[in-house]
């Protein structure tokens, strides 16, 4: 009995150690990831790529099985060691590396001057979002409402994608620049340009999942102290040509108002004694 306890263990053990086998041959596909830390906008070459075996019931969606599709592609975002490489991580085929190539489509880079103050004391690092306020002199109205300061903020969420000439985003320790470059639109591209020409720009660091608009009328002085803005002077009448005289109309006089009706009384006879008694109200 003890030997044929033996023989039945050592069959169990072969058949499972075979099923396991089959099991991981034929259940797994070769997936492309990075062999070391690559940085945003770095060009991949052969050395920094290796191929593992990866389940094929979860393989990601994008990836890549062989080392040569990735020689020379230029990676959009920070990829760690060990993370497959996809194609969403991956600048479009032809890309030359550095800060265009993991632009956006339809979007621009532009550089704004900042110091500590205006660079959120060095919080604003690559991947937060921004808005960006103006303060500036009002050139509309008259008299004392003409050319007064107005702060308000023109552009909201965003993007900034490099600290002076830094674009990792893995490091989270505030750093004070002198410049920020962020990504924007054409039309936002010719606003800050306008508005650094009238102004004074400030960046305002905001939380990466609020991304509701924010509707502000400015701030001026009037509001920062809490005082009514002054009315607008009358505009000036327009004079008339010398040769038509001026005609003043003669106001009509008003209709006397009609008399009010009496209110009307009621009455009621009754009998005091031996008297008749007449009472009104």
């Amino acid at each position: 009995m003890v030997a044929v306890s033996v023989v039945a263990g050592l069959i169990a053990v072969v058949l499972a150690a075979r099923w396991l086998l089959e099991q991981s041959t034929v259940a797994t596909n070769k997936v492309a990831v990075a062999a070391i830390d690559l940085d945003v906008g770095q060009r991949i070459s052969a050395q920094q790529v290796r191929l593992v075996d990866w389940p094929a019931g979860s393989v990601p969606k994008g990836a890549i099985n062989t080392i040569e599709a990735l020689d020379g592609r230029v990676t959009r975002i920070n990829v760690a060691r060990d993370e497959p490489l996809l194609e969403t991580k991956l600048a479009p085929k032809g890309a030359t590396g550095g800060l265009s190539s993991f632009i956006s489509d339809g979007k621009r880079a532009i550089t704004v001057r900042v110091n500590d103050v205006v660079g959120v004391a060095g919080f604003a690092l690559p991947g937060n979002y921004v808005d960006i306020i103006v303060n500036t002199q009002e050139e509309s109205g008259s008299g004392s409402t003409a050319n007064r300061t107005v702060s308000k903020i023109v552009l909201e969420k965003i993007l900034v994608l490099a600290i002076a000439q830094e674009t990792a985003r893995d490091d989270t320790k505030p750093r004070v620049v002198s410049a920020v470059t962020l990504e924007v639109s054409p039309q936002e591209a010719e606003k800050i340009d306008l508005a650094r020409s009238v102004g004074q720009l400030s960046l305002v660091l905001r939380n990466q999942l609020d991304g509701g608009p924010t509707k502000t009328s400015g701030a001026t002085k009037e509001v920062l102290l809490g005082r009514a803005a002054p009315a607008p002077a009358p505009a000036a009448p327009v004079a008339q040509a010398a040769h038509r005289p001026t005609i003043t109309p003669v106001p009509k006089p008003a209709p006397a108002p009609a008399p009010a009706p009496a209110p009307k009384r009621q009455c009621i006879d009754a009998l005091v004694g031996t008297e008749r008694v007449t009472e009104c109200f």
